[in-house]
């Protein structure tokens, strides 16, 4: 499996739904990588149409194959409210190595209520991306290389 670091650039995001009814909603983003969890700042009044252009940096070993992110809106005195969800599997990613700023279909109670943009790069350990089975040991063994 796949193990080092995903930079997860958080673009924005188009069409949300807005759950202020009075006023613009202030959206914000956690982002899940198995049990990692960060969160984005405040897009404050800027509702259905937010940017945020921030990167976020997560530690990946083996077995994760998702990146889940939450939009929700920043209310004062309330329970924020949940604007929707995506889960972006991370194997294309894993063999690719990295992914343009993409959009991801947001959804709330299985239907569809805007969409996100994330960029996503993966850079795998040295030590697991070194690991080519025995060739470049077999290749330095006794201090000689066999002519081609």
């Amino acid at each position: 499996m796949s193990q080092g670091t995903l930079e997860v650039l958080l673009v924005g995001a188009k069409g949300l739904e807005n759950s202020d009814f009075l006023c613009n909603m202030d959206p914000y983003v956690t982002l899940r990588c198995r049990t990692q969890e960060q969160k984005s700042s405040v897009a404050s009044g800027k509702g259905t149409e937010p940017e945020w252009n921030e990167t976020f940096v997560f530690t990946i070993s083996d077995g994760v194959s998702k990146l889940d992110l939450k939009i929700l809106d920043s209310d004062t005195g309330s329970e924020d409210d949940l604007v929707g969800e995506v889960s972006i599997p991370l194997e294309p990613l894993f063999v690719e190595g990295s992914l343009p700023p993409t959009s991801y279909n947001v959804v709330k109670n299985q239907e569809y209520c805007g969409e996100i943009r994330v960029g996503l790069t993966f850079t795998p350990d040295a030590e697991a991306s070194g690991y080519r089975g025995y060739s470049e040991q077999e290749e330095t063994y006794g201090g000689w290389k066999e002519s081609s």
